[in-house]
């Protein structure tokens, strides 16, 4: 039986409602229906294959000695904990790789990208895992910045056709090695997985609301990260561009299993119709990160 509701919360531009307490979310302001209802229930798969599977008209997301998740219609995800695993392995799947299976269902676009708010717009740093999306964004915070999303930015489109960032997690998730490179203590943080050897050194960097976004803002470009020994912005061609988008989908590899690869297409279209895509190379030390930083600015203040 699931234990009693507590406060919706607030992810993704969605009101989520959930038996099992969120505590990496802010509380939803306000009275209202949910968009999304999360339970705790058996699910009868004892032969269910690691991964994401078809489950009849849902979608069922196994992983294995954490839980299994039955993802349905954009709005309802049933999570079936393993016996003995820790609450915070089963968020961190759940908030991961399950809510990125029920965004591809509901038509959004996620990509795999860190967004900070810069002059009133957003910007997007997008790259895969280890590329300095969260170690990047760390700085903004650090200067004053407010982060809009960390590794998964959603992206919407207003009224008007125009692309907006959408509020994702309010917490930077960083690697040992990123943690030191900013001044921050690996004492402070929890690992990002309850790992009993303490092997995973990726940790969570929670955000105060005053220093997150809470409204989505207009998407201003998205830089591709890479890691060279010179700093260098290349504006992308239309080509380049929707191949990165394609490459750089958050659990791109959904797109098959949630019948959505062609809506996804043409979101993609969309969103490189409307704002400008660069590849951006920098160095990888400690003494470039202020220069980097302000020159990165620089070049956001300088798009038109």
């Amino acid at each position: 039986m699931s234990a009693a509701l507590g406060p919706d919360y607030e992810v993704f531009g969605l009101r989520v409602r959930s038996d099992l307490p969120l505590t990496e979310l802010f509380e939803a302001e306000g009275h209202g229906s949910p968009d999304v209802m999360i339970s705790r229930s058996s699910l009868d798969r004892k032969n269910a294959k690691a991964g994401l599977e078809s489950d009849g008209d849902s979608l069922l997301l196994t992983v294995p000695g954490v839980a299994k998740y039955r993802i349905s219609g954009g709005r309802e995800i049933i999570i079936d904990p393993a016996k003995g695993t820790s609450e915070r392995n089963v968020r961190l799947y759940l908030l991961g790789s399950a809510f990125g299976a029920l965004l591809h269902q509901r038509g959004l676009l996620p990509l795999h990208a860190n967004a900070v708010e810069i002059d009133g717009r957003a910007v997007a740093f997008m790259g895969e895992s280890g590329a300095g999306k969260s170690t990047l964004a760390a700085w903004f915070h650090d200067h004053g910045y407010r982060i809009i999303a960390d590794d998964v930015c959603v992206v919407d489109f207003d009224p008007s056709g125009c692309p907006v960032a959408i509020p994702g997690l309010p917490r930077l998730r960083m690697w040992e090695e990123a943690l030191k490179i900013t001044g921050r203590s690996v004492d402070e943080f929890q690992r990002s997985y309850a790992d009993p050897d303490g092997e995973f050194d990726k940790f969570d960097v929670p955000i105060a609301a005053s220093d997150a976004c809470a409204t989505p803002l207009p998407l201003a470009a998205i830089y591709l990260l890479e890691r060279r020994d010179a700093f260098t912005v290349k504006a992308m061609n239309r080509l380049e561009a929707i191949q990165a988008m394609f490459e750089h989908t958050y659990r791109g590899a959904y797109l098959t299993s949630t019948s959505s690869r062609k809506a996804h297409w043409s979101l993609c279209v969309r969103l490189i119709a409307k704002t400008r895509l660069f590849g951006l190379a920098r160095s990888w030390d400690l003494g470039a990160m202020d220069s980097n930083g302000e020159r990165i600015l620089a070049h956001v203040r300088d798009c038109p």
